[in-house]
């Protein structure tokens, strides 16, 4: 997709020459209240514009919008009122409520052309991200002629803080949401055309676009350096497997940070075949890799005075006469061994073996992502991610995950889980031989290939990375691009507390 471009109103919105102009309603008892930076609207309504909306039904709540004709009192044709939902305890509406308001608004405005918006004035990083995000579309294989998109939005300035601070944060927040983006149509895009190889092409023109160092492993690097558990889940499919590495080393770094994640282009299962139902969205099981590529690039381009290194495990998952099979050992990149006992847990696999080489570059933390297990649907749904790893960093990453709006739950790794890894002939099993804990037991597995003492955290983002349900918010139909927002807070916040 093309963004739409953002910029700060340079008159008042209410005279905006757009086609549609955005006001903000909030769930007050059974109807609606204006939000902050509507009075100029209103006004164009002789104050009656919660009177009209009322009218129309109007509540307020989350993600309902109500579009009213202006019959000229405005330049603009329309106004689209967005819900933000109910305020908090003290009245006030958060960022992410003002992130999925402008969310919904984009996405009720494609086919327009221009708009403005008054949402901006409650939170401009929300706004911001909502109507980027809202605005996206991914229309690279329609045939058809598609509607115009969203071209330019003109966004009313909070009445706190200087224009160079709102300058500052339209520019954070319109990379953050394009990262996102990016991150959206790798996912988005299908796997006969996104496999290992064109894969890590496309990470490569990225970083190499702003001058980041890379690095890319193809299947016989792969066999000599010894990475058995890449190797392993990739030999069933005649699209070899790879391994990305992508450096950005910022001025005056001060903390080294290890991104990895899950590569998995396509996975049927393997030999463990998945049901036929629904396997066509495994084409998002490399969600985790596209989050932390995308999160690389965005440190770059945002200059966070850090070294960030993404270390990204590519493979195809597919059954074939040369595909690995159950009971099988692979021997991990760093020695370790591994006995299948299910080769549709091939994620943690691959992962394994790029967590121990991102371990080799002393970092200071390991962020680790990928949509592992289906229990973490079972267990928090399809928008909250499960956060595992050492308790300290674990907990720091979940608490930002939520404060992002993506979500983010902290669950345990309980000691007595690794002994259900046990092998008979291994130094442990691939999976459990039960269903209970699934998600933790996955942990558990990647926690034996983290260097002792590092700060770590894994994000199993399998239902949050992919929306099979109707648009919401911000977010369509298809990938979301889960955990880019969570990734870019953290190392922004690693960047100023270390």
């Amino acid at each position: 997709m093309t963004a739409p471009k953002l910029a700060l109103a340079a008159t008042p919105v209410s005279e905006a020459p757009v086609d549609a102009i955005v006001v903000g309603t909030i769930q007050n008892g059974s109807g609606a209240v204006l939000a902050p930076g509507s009075e100029a609207v209103d006004a164009a309504f002789d104050g009656k514009l919660t009177e009209v909306l009322g009218a129309l039904g109007a509540t307020g709540k989350a993600d309902e919008i109500v579009k009213i004709p202006t019959l000229g009192k405005l330049k603009a044709a329309v106004v689209v009122a967005a819900g933000l939902g109910k305020p908090g305890a003290d009245g006030a509406v958060t960022a992410e409520q003002v992130r999925r308001a402008s969310g919904a608004a984009a996405r009720a405005l494609l086919g327009s052309r221009s708009a403005a918006s008054t949402l901006s004035t409650v939170d401009l990083q929300g706004a911001v991200e909502g109507t980027v995000l809202g605005a996206y579309s991914f229309t690279a294989y329609r045939s058809e002629g598609t509607r115009p998109e969203l071209a330019k939005v003109d966004l009313a300035a909070p009445a706190e803080g200087t224009t160079k601070d709102h300058r500052a944060t339209l520019k954070a927040a319109t990379a953050i949401a394009e990262a996102v983006a990016t991150a959206r149509d790798l996912v988005n895009t299908p796997p006969n055309d996104l496999y290992p190889a064109s894969f890590a092409d496309r990470a490569a023109a990225l970083a190499k676009s702003l001058g980041l160092e890379v690095e890319v492993l193809d299947e016989k690097a792969l066999k000599k350096q010894g990475f058995g558990g890449i190797l392993g889940v990739g030999v069933g499919s005649t699209r070899q497997p790879r391994l990305v590495r992508i450096t950005y080393k910022g001025a005056k770094a001060r903390k080294r940070v290890a991104l990895v994640g899950k590569g998995i282009t396509f996975d049927t299962g393997g030999i463990s075949i998945k049901p036929a139902a629904n396997m066509e969205q495994m084409t998002s099981d490399m969600g985790g890799a596209a989050a932390v590529i995308a999160s690389v690039v965005l440190a770059a381009k945002l200059k966070y005075p850090l070294e960030v290194t993404a270390t990204v495990p590519m493979a195809e998952n597919m059954p074939s006469g040369a595909a690995y099979r159950p009971g099988d050992v692979l021997t991990m990149y760093g020695g370790k061994t591994v006995e299948i006992l299910n080769t549709d847990a091939e994620g943690r696999l691959i992962l394994a073996d790029a967590i121990v080489r991102a371990g080799e570059d002393d970092p200071d933390y390991l962020i680790e992502t990928a949509t592992l297990t289906g229990a973490q649907v079972v267990a928090l749904g399809n928008r909250t991610s499960g956060v595992m790893g050492s308790d300290e960093f674990r907990d720091r990453v979940a608490a930002i995950a939520r404060a992002t709006g993506e979500g983010g739950w902290a669950m345990p790794l309980p000691e007595e889980l690794r002994a259900d890894l046990d092998s008979r002939l291994a130094d442990l099993a691939n999976v459990t031989g039960h269903r209970w804990g699934s998600m933790l037991a996955a942990g558990v597995f990647l926690a034996e290939f983290v260097p002792e003492g590092l700060p770590w955290a894994h994000i199993d983002i399998a239902g949050p990375a992919y929306n099979a349900g109707a648009p919401w918010g911000y977010s369509g139909k298809g990938a979301t691009g889960v955990p880019v927002r969570t990734i870019a807070a953290v190392l922004a916040d690693i960047a100023e507390n270390g």
